[in-house]
């Protein structure tokens, strides 16, 4: 069984750009290639020919997977969710207790995330841990070396 994703709109507008890339211009670049490779004579010494299939295997594994994803996608309504937690698409202001260092995240799908913009997974430990938190309460979130403890300092929607 598949698992549904949550998206933004311009999450979802991302994975069919990407999956569209992939079917109009990779797949028949990897047509091209092949068939290059089949002109250039024996397949059964033909390095070239080899690593053109090779490469549309992995494509079409690429697209599939896209497919999937797509098909298990949904659209979330942010008018409609609850603004006093963190949830996916909430953007959260964390205080680290230990150091004092303050950081802010928007909680995102996993296949949205980008730690440079400032957006993490909720599949994250960092992002499990917030999931549900309220403004003042602490979240306990277990990394590799130990637990850290991080305040809620304020949940937002952009």
């Amino acid at each position: 069984m598949s698992k549904v994703s949550y998206y933004t709109a311009e999450g979802l507008k991302k994975l069919r750009e990407e999956l569209n890339q992939l079917k109009d211009i990779e797949r028949p670049r990897a047509s091209q290639a092949i068939a290059e490779a089949r002109d250039k004579g024996d397949l059964s010494e033909n390095a070239e020919y080899d690593a053109a299939k090779e490469a549309q295997g992995l494509l079409e594994m690429r697209i599939s997977k896209l497919e999937a994803t797509l098909s298990n996608a949904r659209l979330i309504d942010e008018s409609q969710l609850d603004t006093s937690k963190a949830l996916i698409h909430s953007t959260v202001k964390i205080k680290n207790q230990t150091n004092g260092m303050e950081m802010t995240y928007k909680l995102v799908a996993q296949s949205e995330a980008d730690l440079k913009t400032g957006k993490i997974s909720v599949d994250s430990p960092i992002g499990k841990g917030l999931l549900g938190k309220e403004v003042g309460e602490i979240a306990e979130i277990q990394v590799p070396n130990g637990i850290m403890k991080f305040d809620v300092v304020e949940i937002s929607r952009d």
